[in-house]
């Protein structure tokens, strides 16, 4: 089975260098491309106050986040690095979540999650859709996810819509088919496909010889058609 955890953020801003912090981290299992049920799920107190801007993307202000855990804490740190362990980490604009999450992991003097275990699903869709709206919003409608459930930004709703975005960019539903077609081709399927009953035997005519030579003659005699004659006289039985 092929482990990977699917991961998204919610922050204060975009620079994690001038001072802005995790707020929400997320992070789901996915094997084979499809989630196992297990995840990760934390608000984080980021010391700091929330600038309008960023509260109007995610709806989490200050007075919420006061006296959450902050990302340093075991129940925090310690444990998303658990939970993802040695599997690769799928995010869109994985630069951005990186950035966040190693620099909080610097803060707490944890190691970092290395440049190569991040599989970016932006660059994926941007290499498949060139030129178009590569937006995780966009990718949702273009492939009809339901955004249904997403009011405002949040790490944990967002990583469940990309883990579905990252299922269709990695051609899930069409493995899923060839998966079907592999099994419906296998040897016992075509066996059975090629597989027929005896053929019958040509059916037992109901006239009799007398009744045939009377239709013979009155086809050849009163019809007249060349036709009939050619196909008579290839079966004059």
């Amino acid at each position: 089975m092929s482990r990977e955890i699917v991961l998204d953020t919610e922050t204060t801003g975009f620079e994690p260098h001038l001072g802005h912090r995790l707020v929400e981290i997320a992070a789901l299992e996915i094997e084979d491309l499809l989630p196992t049920g297990r995840s990760f799920h934390a608000y984080i107190d980021p010391e700091r106050d929330m600038p309008a801007d960023a509260e109007r993307v995610h709806g989490l202000s200050s007075a919420f986040l006061r006296g959450k855990p902050k990302f340093a804490d075991p129940g925090i740190a310690h444990a998303l690095l658990d939970f993802i362990g040695e599997a690769p980490v799928v995010a869109h604009n994985a630069g951005f979540d990186r950035a966040f999450v190693n620099w909080e992991l610097g803060l707490a003097g944890l190691p970092e999650i290395p440049e190569p275990r991040w599989i970016d699903t932006l660059a994926l869709a941007r290499r498949r859709f060139p030129g178009m709206q590569n937006s995780l919003d966009a990718l949702c409608k273009r492939f009809r996810i339901s955004l249904s459930e997403r009011e405002k930004h949040g790490a944990l709703i967002d990583a469940r819509l990309l883990a579905a975005v990252y299922l269709e960019l990695s051609g899930g539903r069409e493995r899923g088919l060839e998966l079907t077609i592999e099994t419906a081709s296998s040897p016992a399927a075509s066996a059975a496909r090629g597989t027929y009953g005896v053929r019958p035997s040509a059916p037992t005519r109901l006239s009799t010889e007398a009744e045939r030579a009377r239709h013979k003659e009155f086809v050849l005699g009163t019809l007249k058609s060349d036709l009939w004659k050619t196909w008579l006289e290839a079966d004059p039985g």
